[in-house]
C-alpha cells in the first residue's frame, strides 16, 4: 500500500515590500508532516522572519524563491499576501493567500480573471469560515495590537518632533520590545493620550485595546466601542474628542461614514487615525477622507483640512508583520486544523464553502460594473 503524500503544500516567497510574515510556520509544518498526508516545498526567502533552515530541519524541501509558476500542478500555492502587481498571466494552479478581491476592491476582476483564464482556483483565507460563519484563522488581534501601537506612538511623535516626519517603521523581535519603546515615550511627554478602538468587541479591537493597556494607557482614556454604540450611524462627534482613533470594524456592507471632511475642518482634539481595516478602495470605506494606503517607510498620510491642527492616518495594510514571529506562529497553528483536512476538501466543510464562494465571485463579474 503505498504511502506518498497525498496534498502538496508550496510556501511562496512574499514579495510585498517589508512583508516578514508567513502563512506557514516551521512548527506548522512540522505537525503537517507528521501527519503523514502532505508534502511542503519551501521558496527560499531573505524577507521572512523565519530562516530556510527552520523549514528545511523540519523536513520541508526548499527551493529558489519565485518558482511557484513551475510547480506541480497538483501543487496548492500557498502564501499570504496579494501576487506581485503588473503581472495578468493565467493561473492554473490552487491558491491560498488574501486575495483581497471578493469586496470589490479595485481591480478585483482583474485577479479573478487570472484564475478563469488558467482554471485555477483560489481559496481566500479571510473567507475560510467554520459553521458559525467566523474565520477559521486571522491576523486580527495582532493587526488591532500593532496599529494601536503606531498610533500611540505617532501621537507621541508630534508632540515631542511636531513637523519631523515620522521614522520607518522595522519590524521588532518581540512584543515587549515595543511595549518598552512607547511607555518611554509617554513617559517623557508626561500625560496620557484618549484612544478610541472602532470594534472593540472584535479579534482585531481586542488586541487595540490590549496594546493601550499594556503600554500604560489609563483605562478611562480607552474608549470601547462596537455595533451598539454605532448603531445610531455615523459621523460620531466623539471621534473628533479623543487623541487617537483607531478603526478595527469588519465592513461588510454599506454604513454611514464615521467620519466626514467637515468634522475635521472643525474643531477638534483627534490628530491621529489608524485604520487597521483598511478599506482604502471599498466605495463603502467608513472614512472617506483618503483613498491610498500607507506603507512601513511612509506610515503617516498627512490628511488635508482647513483646521490647522495636524491630522494623521495610517493605513498599512499588513500591520501583524510588526511582529512577525508571534503573529506567524499565532495564525498558522490557528489555520492547523483546517489544513489537516485539505485532503478531504472536496467533502470538507470549510473547503467546499470557500470554492462555492470563488465560483460566485467569478460568476458576478459579468453583472458587476
Amino acid at each position: 500500500m503505498s504511502t506518498a503524500p497525498t496534498t502538496h503544500l508550496w510556501l511562496r516567497e512574499e514579495t510585498k515590500p517589508m512583508e516578514h510574515r508567513a502563512a506557514l510556520s516551521p512548527e506548522a509544518c512540522k505537525k503537517l508532516l507528521e501527519h503523514g498526508k502532505f508534502e511542503i516545498t519551501v521558496e527560499s526567502c531573505k524577507e521572512r522572519i523565519f530562516a530556510d533552515s527552520e523549514y528545511s530541519e523540519v523536513g520541508c524541501k526548499i527551493v529558489p524563491a519565485d518558482s511557484w509558476r513551475q510547480a506541480p500542478k497538483d501543487a496548492i500555492i500557498t502564501g499570504l499576501k496579494e501576487l506581485p502587481e503588473n503581472d495578468q498571466t493565467p493561473l492554473p494552479h490552487t491558491h491560498i493567500m488574501f486575495a483581497h478581491c471578493y469586496k470589490q476592491q479595485g481591480g478585483w476582476k482583474d485577479v479573478l480573471s487570472r484564475f478563469v483564464e488558467g482554471k485555477g482556483l483560489l481559496y481566500d483565507l479571510e473567507f475560510l469560515q467554520d459553521d458559525n460563519g467566523r474565520r477559521v484563522a486571522a491576523f486580527g488581534f495582532y493587526a488591532g495590537f500593532t496599529g494601536s501601537a503606531v498610533g500611540i506612538n505617532a501621537w507621541c511623535h508630534q508632540q515631542l518632533h511636531s513637523g519631523e516626519k515620522y521614522p520607518e517603521i522595522k519590524p521588532y523581535p518581540n512584543e515587549d520590545v515595543l511595549i518598552d519603546e512607547t511607555k518611554a515615550k509617554l513617559a517623557k511627554i508626561g500625560r496620557m493620550p484618549r484612544i478610541m478602538v472602532m470594534g472593540a468587541k472584535g479579534r482585531c479591537g481586542s488586541g487595540a485595546v490590549s496594546y493601550a493597556r499594556k503600554a500604560g494607557i489609563p483605562e478611562e482614556n480607552i474608549i470601547k466601542w462596537d455595533m451598539a454604540e454605532t448603531a445610531k450611524g455615523g459621523p460620531f462627534q466623539e471621534i473628533m474628542d479623543v487623541d487617537i482613533f483607531v478603526n478595527c470594524i469588519y465592513l461588510s456592507s454599506q454604513i454611514p461614514p464615521f467620519v466626514t471632511q467637515k468634522q475635521i475642518d472643525a474643531d477638534r482634539q483627534l490628530s491621529v487615525i489608524v485604520d487597521v481595516s483598511c478599506d482604502t478602495t471599498n466605495p463603502y470605506n467608513p472614512i472617506p477622507i483618503y483613498s491610498t494606503n500607507t506603507t512601513f517607510d511612509n506610515a503617516l498620510l498627512d490628511i488635508t483640512s482647513s483646521n490647522p491642527k495636524p491630522l494623521q492616518l495610517c493605513s498599512i495594510d499588513h500591520l501583524p508583520t510588526m511582529l512577525p514571529r508571534e503573529a506567524s506562529n499565532q495564525f498558522a497553528l490557528d489555520l492547523l486544523p483546517t489544513l489537516l483536512q485539505l485532503p478531504n476538501r472536496a467533502t470538507a466543510p470549510v473547503w467546499t464553502r470557500a470554492e462555492k464562494l470563488f465560483n460566485e465571485k467569478v460568476g458576478s463579474m459579468a453583472t458587476t460594473n
